[in-house]
């Protein structure tokens, strides 16, 4: 399994201190390795507009390979995505207003081409909502959260 990591998620990573998670890291830098945990251009360009911890910005940078441009295939997923009139809803007013990135989309197109692509957020399902979990749904893309991940991949820490 492939996971695409959602900029929320790395919210969540946040707390997990590298001093008291070592072999949480260790564990995820070994899933980085093998190709496993990827994300997006505009997952990179959402946590650079955030203040986050030192180690988690440390770790960023030092893993920048992750953070992917959009590939044609990807931006073909990406126009069918928003080809559903509710799904477009995924860029809010004021990231349209101010130019703000948006990732969403890119994440879940990725996770669509990708064989065994799992699109990892902090998203829950909502009836009705333009949420990725709601957009995975409707394409039948798989999704979790962080919670999920460590379960799928039988970590006990």
């Amino acid at each position: 399994m492939i996971y695409i990591i959602d900029t929320n998620s790395f919210g969540v990573l946040k707390n997990y201190y590298p001093a008291i998670f070592e072999s949480f890291w260790e564990k995820f830098d070994e899933l980085v390795e093998d190709g496993r945990v990827t994300s997006v251009r505009e997952v990179s360009k959402e946590l650079n507009r955030r203040e986050d911890s030192e180690h988690l910005t440390e770790w960023i940078e030092e893993n920048s390979r992750i953070f992917s441009p959009p590939t044609e295939d990807e931006l073909e997923f990406v126009s069918q995505i928003f080809s559903v009139q509710h799904f477009q809803q995924l860029i809010g007013e004021k990231q349209l207003l101010k130019g703000y990135p948006v990732a969403d989309p890119f994440l879940i197109a990725k996770a669509g081409i990708i064989e065994g692509g799992c699109v990892i957020t902090e998203e829950k399902l909502k009836p009705h909502a333009a949420k990725i979990p709601n957009v995975c749904s409707h394409f039948n893309i798989d999704c979790t959260n962080i919670q999920g991940m460590l379960e799928r991949e039988n970590w006990n820490l």
